[in-house]
């Protein structure tokens, strides 16, 4: 017995060192932390119980049977954030480059499958070359064995994964069909095809950075939805992540302490200016209602014309979706539809109450946009919100033109309670362009064109830019004064927590993707 004890922890030992290339692992973690180490951080202390630290690959082919590495590259099991249960793999580049074989999968699959036994999240910290070779079609089966569990636990559990190194070929697809993708800057890269392929196909010259890099995923494609500068970064990212949503879609995020005061905000009454046509940030206007540095952004550099994140209202989680004036004066085109549409169907399946600010021009128009499916895209977001069964709240701002005040959260599509600022503006278009349409054959019959369209444009705005021809309708609740927002949203957000509806007997929709 004694010997059998001294050989286990020899192999435990063994497992723990990692793999046997010392020299890639040196040069793949310079300036990064190694797989165990990253779980120790990203866990409480003390919490972590490993699953599987014994199992090894079951290759004989080209010589693998010479090298056996317990754990087989990748580090799994449960523990802790906080006292909250995970579940938690994460792959190690020191052994075979991370590479994925048939029992590296298995091991996934194993905690995954826990995770949706119990209701608890599941984190991975991905870092691997990809499929291990020389398993051939064993490795591709067991990504495909992660993919459908990947899909089996969608708005079940929430799935969160970093990307602390390589991630590419078929692993990209497991990473893109959870909840949230995180990446480092300069150390982490995804691509379907590498360079050196996007070279003999396309004769294209590009960096593994440029190709799919955190900066080029967190700007262009909006693969990534949080980057962070350094391992230890995106580790304190997933914590403060999953303080916002709960366990599993049968629960709700647990309510932060707050000790109810005076609620108005007097900062909200001179963000927006006199000017319709001039801008001004909307992160302004959120800082000015939720609860004092809440705010966690999420796809923070990727279509900057929507704002989307997670608040805390009165201590309640909440996610904010916003029209930014900032950029492209707020227009929703084709990524902030997509942005927005997917955030939003995240927070309805996990029970997490929707704040929706308005200031909208409309869709972007152009060729570009059309070319590109700006009719599809938009759709999403419509669908999103309209399917949307948690508590949704909207403040209009300024802006909510043409079918754009429709998307954003109206109360023709199932919104709870909708307010509106008085320097709301609900029209199907802006006065000017209203007025040269309505008023056309008056304007050019008068003695001064430019003087008569001045006056049909103030008759227009007067009778149609402000909340009240919609309050008059019950499309709009309630017109308040912008410092009593906070305070109202306070009251309805607690009188919506207990909403209930009941859904249409179906299968699922058909959301046009």
């Amino acid at each position: 017995m004694t010997n059998n004890r001294k050989k286990l922890q020899e192999k435990i030992d063994l497992a723990h060192m990692g793999g046997g290339d010392k020299r890639i692992a040196k040069q793949h973690e310079k300036k990064k932390l190694t797989a165990r180490e990253r779980v120790e951080y990203l866990l409480d202390e003390g919490s972590f119980e490993e699953i599987g630290i014994l199992v090894t690959h079951r290759t004989t082919d080209f010589g693998m049977d010479k090298e056996i590495y317990y754990g087989d590259g990748v580090i799994t099991g449960y523990g802790t954030i906080n006292g909250r249960l995970v579940y938690i793999f994460a792959q190690d580049f020191t052994v075979f480059g991370g590479a994925l074989s048939e029992t590296h999968a298995e091991k996934i699959c194993k905690v995954m499958d826990h995770a949706m036994k119990v209701g608890a999240p599941i984190i991975g910290l991905n870092d691997s070359g990809g499929a291990r070779i020389q398993e051939g079609v064993r490795s591709l089966g067991g990504y495909a064995d992660i993919f459908y569990r990947n899909v089996q636990a969608s708005g079940v559990i929430p799935q969160l994964s970093a990307i602390m190194g390589p991630c590419a070929g078929g692993a990209v697809y497991s990473p893109a069909m959870t909840d949230f993708t995180l990446m480092v800057q300069d150390t982490s890269y995804m691509f379907v095809t590498g360079p050196n392929v996007v070279k003999t196909v396309t004769n294209e010259n590009v960096t593994s950075e440029e190709l799919g890099g955190a900066s080029t995923h967190a700007t262009k494609s909006g693969v990534t939805h949080i980057t962070s500068v350094s391992d230890i970064a995106c580790l304190e990212d997933i914590k403060k992540l999953l303080s916002y949503i709960p366990q599993n879609n049968k629960e709700k995020t647990k309510k932060q302490t707050y000790t109810l005061g005076e609620e108005f905000r007097d900062i909200l009454e001179t963000i927006v200016p006199n000017n319709s046509n001039k801008p001004y940030d909307m992160h302004e206007v959120i800082k000015g209602i939720i609860d004092i540095d809440s705010f966690f952004e999420i796809h923070k550099d990727y279509a900057e014309n929507i704002v989307i994140g997670f608040a805390r209202l009165g201590g309640r989680s909440i996610g904010i979706v916003a029209n930014q004036p900032m950029r492209l004066a707020g227009v929703l085109d084709v990524d902030a539809s997509k942005k927005a549409a997917r955030f939003t169907r995240f927070c309805d399946c996990f029970n997490i109450p929707l704040l929706v600010l308005v200031d909208v021009p409309g869709f972007l128009p152009g060729t570009h946009q059309e070319w590109n499916g700006i009719i599809l895209h938009g759709a999403k977001l419509l669908y999103a919100l309209s399917e949307a069964t948690v508590p949704r709240v909207t403040v209009i701002t300024r802006k909510a033109y043409g079918g754009a005040y429709d998307v954003m959260n109206s109360k023709h599509i199932g919104a709870d309670l909708n307010f509106a600022w008085p320097t709301a503006e609900i029209a199907v278009m802006g006065a000017k362009g209203a007025s040269e349409i309505i008023f056309r054959k008056e304007i050019q019959e008068s003695e001064n064109p430019a003087v008569k369209l001045s006056e049909k444009e103030v008759e227009y705005a007067e009778k149609f830019a402000t909340p009240f021809e919609a309050a008059q309708r019950g499309f709009i609740d309630e017109v308040i004064m912008p410092r009593e927002t906070r305070r109202k949203l306070l009251k309805a957000f607690s009188m919506l927590e207990n909403k209930v509806v009941l859904k249409a007997d179906r299968k699922h929709g058909n959301i046009p993707l």
